[in-house]
Order: C-alpha cells, then sequence, then structure tokens
C-alpha cells in the first residue's frame, strides 16, 4: 500500500522533504513503519524518540495503518 507522510522538524531535514510516499505491504503496523524509516533514513535511529500521529492522534507500534491515513512523523521538540 502506499502511504502519504508528512514530516516537520528534524524529520523534514533528514527526509529532504514536507511529504514523501513510502510503500508497505497490507496490514503493515505503525511499528512496521519505523523500521522502514530506519532502514531507508538511518538518521532516524539517533532521534531520542519520534512520534507518529495517525489522523491527528498519537499511536502506538501496533496500530495496523491504511492508505487514506494521514499519517505525520513528530520528532522530539528541543528548546527553552
Amino acid at each position: 500500500m502506499k502511504l502519504n507522510i508528512l514530516t516537520f522538524g528534524i524529520a523534514k531535514d533528514i527526509t529532504g522533504n514536507q511529504t514523501f510516499e513510502m510503500h508497505l505491504p497490507e496490514g503493515a503496523t505503525t511499528g512496521d513503519l519505523k523500521t522502514a524509516l530506519n532502514q531507508q533514513f538511518p538518521d532516524f535511529e539517533k532521534l531520542t524518540s519520534l512520534a507518529i500521529a495517525v489522523n491527528n492522534t498519537y499511536t502506538r507500534d501496533n496500530l495496523i495503518l491504511n492508505e487514506s491515513d494521514e499519517i505525520a512523523l513528530i520528532p522530539p521538540v528541543s528548546g527553552g
């Protein structure tokens, strides 16, 4: 299935795009997405955390994804 992914902050810098597509098998979970991201973009492994929001809700690694989902990568926030 084709997933459209939005990126913010350092996630945008790592991917080089504000939006991009990834292809995963039907029935893939957010955990599968994280694994695929780490394989395609090894710099994601350097982050202390990476939240994934699906349809405006933060998710756990076991959520099954659908092609119609709005997926956003939310990196850790820093600053003071």
